[in-house]
C-alpha cells in the first residue's frame, strides 16, 4: 500500500486575516485527514509543528515515500494584501507523478472551491519542498489566508478539503476510497499455500506479504470482493473467500 510524508506547515508566524496562523489551520487540516487516510489504507509518517520545512525535507528523504504531501495557505505579495484569491498546486517540472498527482488534486479542488477557475496546477523549482525532495512532490496553496472570503472558506470547510484530498489521493494511487474504517476480526482460511495480501485489489497487483492458514487477520474495510486487511503490519487487499470472519 502507498505510503506518504504528510507536511502541514510549520509557519507559526503566518496569520490568517481572521485570526489563527497558517501553522494551526492546516495541522488541523492534517488531523481530519488522518481518519481518511487510515480508512483507505494510505500509511503516512507526518512532520510535527517544531519541525521546520529543512527538517521535513531530511526526514521525507530518509524514507521511501510514494508522495511527499505539503498543506499550506498563501498569502498575496506585501502591499497587495488581501487581493488574491485561488488554490495553486505546485510541483517539479519533469516530475511526471508530481504532474499526475497534482492535477488529480487540482481537478478535486475544483469540485469545492467557491471559484473553480482560480484552481491550477504550477510547475516550480524555487520551493525546497518541491525541489529537494525524493519523492514525486505535491505542494498546495490552499487559498490566500489574507483575503477574507478565502481565510473563511479554509476554515468553514476544513472537514470536506480533508476528504476532498484523500479521495484525490486514493485516484492517484488506484485504490478505493472509504469514509471509515469498519475493523472486524478474522483469520485466513485457504486449503494449501498462503493468502496473498496485495498492493491493490486485483490479482494483477503485487503481492506485498503472505499469510498463512488459521493466522489471525484484521479487516479494515470491504471493496468489490475484497478485504482491506492488515496482518502484522501489512495492509493490503486480500480476496474475501479467503478470510473468516471471527
Amino acid at each position: 500500500m502507498p505510503i506518504i510524508y504528510l507536511s502541514p506547515s510549520t509557519q507559526e508566524w503566518n496569520y490568517f486575516v481572521t485570526g489563527g496562523t497558517e501553522e494551526q489551520y492546516m495541522n488541523q487540516l492534517a488531523d481530519l485527514m488522518v481518519p481518511y487516510l487510515d480508512a483507505s489504507g494510505i500509511r503516512y509518517v507526518r512532520n510535527t509543528p517544531d519541525m521546520t520545512a529543512a527538517s521535513s525535507i531530511a526526514a521525507s528523504n530518509a524514507g521511501n515515500f510514494d508522495l511527499h504531501l505539503a498543506l499550506h495557505s498563501n498569502a498575496a505579495p506585501e502591499g497587495q494584501y488581501g487581493t488574491a484569491r485561488g488554490s495553486l498546486i505546485f510541483y517539479y517540472p519533469g516530475s511526471v507523478q508530481g504532474e499526475k498527482a497534482a492535477q488529480i488534486v487540482a481537478d478535486g479542488l475544483k469540485a469545492i472551491y467557491p471559484v473553480p477557475n482560480l484552481v491550477q496546477t504550477v510547475p516550480t523549482t524555487s520551493i525546497g519542498e518541491v525541489r529537494r525532495v525524493r519523492a514525486p512532490s505535491v505542494f498546495i496553496e490552499l487559498a490566500f489566508h489574507d483575503n477574507l472570503e478565502d481565510a473563511n472558506w479554509i476554515i468553514d470547510n476544513l472537514g470536506a478539503i480533508a476528504r476532498n484530498i484523500v479521495l484525490s489521493l486514493t485516484e492517484y494511487f488506484q485504490i478505493p476510497f472509504f469514509e471509515s474504517e469498519n475493523r472486524h476480526p478474522g483469520v485466513v482460511d485457504v486449503t494449501y499455500g498462503y493468502l496473498n495480501i496485495r498492493s491493490r485489489p486485483t490479482t494483477q497487483a503485487p503481492v506485498i506479504a503472505q499469510a498463512p492458514d488459521g493466522a489471525p487477520i484484521t479487516i479494515i474495510n470491504q471493496w468489490d470482493g475484497w478485504y482491506l486487511v492488515n496482518y502484522q503490519g501489512s495492509i493490503g487487499y486480500a480476496k474475501d473467500d479467503f478470510v473468516t470472519l471471527n
